[in-house]
């Protein structure tokens, strides 16, 4: 039962969400394309006036140049669930080819309202369950913190309520199947992780810890027979709502290669913008994305990127406990966010919502991390005309969540004072980068410096944090076991 305390806390992220919703978005007054917000309203006029099969598909209705559909069929279903619900209310928010660029009030309160409901209905109840698993359910108070740490996170509020996408419903899935994976509802949680591939395929970032700790539960049955249901019944989970989403595009093999062409196109490049990961930060001093082709640059991003997931995953098939599970879900995604092939800045979304897990058991460190995937974003939200809440939402953050979770977790000792003065001193500095970036113009010679400067600041950070969680997972494992 839902006592007062975690109920006023709930409505606060609520509201919080609710007033960040009153900024801008991306995009807003910027044709001929505008942006993200444009996107998501794009694809709702394609799925809503065209048959399935044409949804991916370019054609003189459907500019696959023009914010093409690219994500997997159930956002497709979701974009036209919300279509159908917006033509009833408005025909001109979908009409096909004339809503282009649509930015009345009206159509705003509508897209804003979509992204909040899925806050209340998938990612918050999502965030409730996933705390009440993790957390010591015999200390109510530490409870409260945590929940208040998880849920006024600004990384993901600033994205879905303020910059406008629906990361909320793909990582609203992937937590619970957590949750369901960590109380031993294997089953569950496979249908719910499906459901959240089928709705981003970045959720591929989570997809290796995931499936190991899967196959060692079945190979952890007593029996061949037991082993062998298990396993038979999970694949028959993935594959059975895999082929009930896919299935208006599996009547021909050219129909499936066409959204799978979609969904992963090797011609964008390494990454977008300045991102704060390992190949962005080399592009600083060795041009690699002038000297390498991108056929060329995706093989190198495989086997770098396998080189890190594969001993990751391999200690967690050996090394079956729930802290290693979640250890090595933040270290494969951070794996992908550093090192993989065509990444933007919002995939660090991807990272931190496995670290929230984290948070309990690592709240410095964590908190600190955390912190920082804001900071990285920082250009983004300066181009969508989001710099306030930014500020505000991280500010609160810091001074108010910080403390409270500190505090609660005792850190008094003079190596925690000196970590905790090194946290301060890391984000204050960041306020600082931020500020003067804003007031302080880019020499003509270097027009990019200070996003350059915020990608280089953010990406040290998360290594260390990288680093952090693999020590975590091999060493202290390693003493656990031996003092077992």
């Amino acid at each position: 039962m839902i006592n007062a305390n975690i109920l006023a806390a709930i409505s606060a992220a609520i509201a919080v969400r609710a007033i960040v919703s009153l900024n801008s978005y991306s995009g807003q007054g910027k044709p001929p394309m505008y942006g993200d917000y444009e996107a998501q309203r794009h694809w709702q006029e394609i799925t809503t006036n065209l048959e399935p099969k044409y949804w991916y598909r370019n054609t003189s209705e459907n500019d696959l140049l023009y914010w093409g559909l690219d994500y997997p069929p159930l956002t497709a279903y979701h974009s036209y669930l919300l279509g159908n619900v917006a033509g009833k209310y408005d025909e001109s928010f979908v009409e096909l080819t004339k809503s282009r660029g649509v930015e009345s009030d009206a159509h705003k309160t509508f897209m804003r309202l979509s992204v909040l409901l899925a806050d209340v209905v998938i990612y918050l109840p999502a965030l409730l369950v996933l705390f009440t698993v993790i957390v010591n359910q015999q200390n109510k108070k530490s409870m409260f913190v945590y929940l208040i740490a998880m849920i006024l996170y600004p990384g993901q509020i600033l994205i879905d309520n303020g910059h406008f996408q629906y990361n909320n419903i793909s990582l609203g899935f992937f937590l619970l199947a957590i949750a369901a994976i960590c109380k031993e509802k294997h089953y569950v949680g496979s249908f719910v992780y499906t459901l959240a591939l089928n709705y981003k395929q970045m959720e591929l970032y989570h997809a290796f810890p995931i499936f190991i700790y899967l196959l060692r539960t079945c190979f952890d049955q007593k029996s061949f027979s037991q082993k062998l249901k298990k396993f038979l019944i999970i694949a028959t989970i993935v594959v059975s709502t895999f082929v009930v989403l896919w299935l208006p595009w599996l009547g021909s093999l050219d129909s499936t290669l066409e959204v799978v062409g979609r969904l992963f196109p090797i011609g964008r490049g390494v990454f977008e913008d300045k991102v704060s990961n390992f190949w962005c930060v080399v592009n600083v001093v060795y041009k690699i994305k002038n000297k390498i082709s991108n056929q060329q640059m995706a093989m190198l991003c495989l086997g770098v990127t396998a080189a890190f997931v594969l001993p990751i995953n391999v200690h967690l098939f050996f090394n079956k406990r729930k802290e290693t599970f979640l250890l090595s879900l933040v270290s494969t995604a951070m794996t992908f966010y550093l090192f993989s092939f065509q990444v933007h800045e919002k995939s660090i979304l991807l990272v931190a919502a496995p670290a929230l897990c984290l948070l309990n058991s690592y709240p410095l460190e964590t908190l600190w991390f955390l912190e920082v995937t804001v900071f990285s974003m920082f250009p983004l939200f300066v181009k969508d005309g989001l710099e306030m809440p930014f500020f505000v939402l991280l500010f609160i953050y810091h001074i108010c969540v910080k403390d409270i979770v500190l505090k609660e977790y005792n850190y008094r000792q003079f190596k925690n004072r000196v970590m905790t003065a090194l946290f301060s001193t890391s984000v204050y500095s960041m306020f600082i980068i931020a500020c003067v970036s804003l007031f302080a113009p880019a020499p003509a010679r270097y027009p990019h410096i200070w996003s350059l400067l915020i990608s280089v600041y953010s990406f040290v950070h998360f290594f260390l944090y990288f680093c952090f969680c693999i020590w975590q997972q091999f060493v202290n494992s390693f003493t656990k076991i031996k003092a077992a």
